[in-house]
């Protein structure tokens, strides 16, 4: 299973990207919301862990364009907003599930 990564804290994103590793799944990391749509409309990845707050294009916007251009693979939300309003727009975006830092 492919994983795509998107997170800017790059010692938040190598630890997640180990534990995914270690339980066996194939993880592509990006650091940035413009590197995250790219990978997310080109390449084919089975699901995606995504943070909110990128740099250069932010998580929704990700979001967003992934759902409009039709990519349906699973994306978690995983963010340090936690209230009740972001998980909101971020369900309503297209996120799978959505889960506080």
């Amino acid at each position: 299973m492919r994983i795509l990564l998107a997170e800017d804290d790059v010692a938040l994103r190598e630890r997640v990207a180990a534990a995914l590793t270690d339980a066996g799944f194939a993880v592509d990391g990006a650091g940035d919301g413009r590197e995250a749509e790219f990978l997310g409309q080109t390449e084919d990845f089975d699901a995606a862990v995504l943070d909110l707050g990128l740099p250069t294009l932010d998580g929704l916007s990700v979001l967003q364009r992934w759902r409009d251009a039709g990519r349906g693979f699973p994306v978690l939300v995983l963010t340090a907003r936690g209230r009740w309003h972001d998980k909101l727009a971020g369900f309503n975006a297209g996120a799978d599930d959505y889960l506080t830092k």
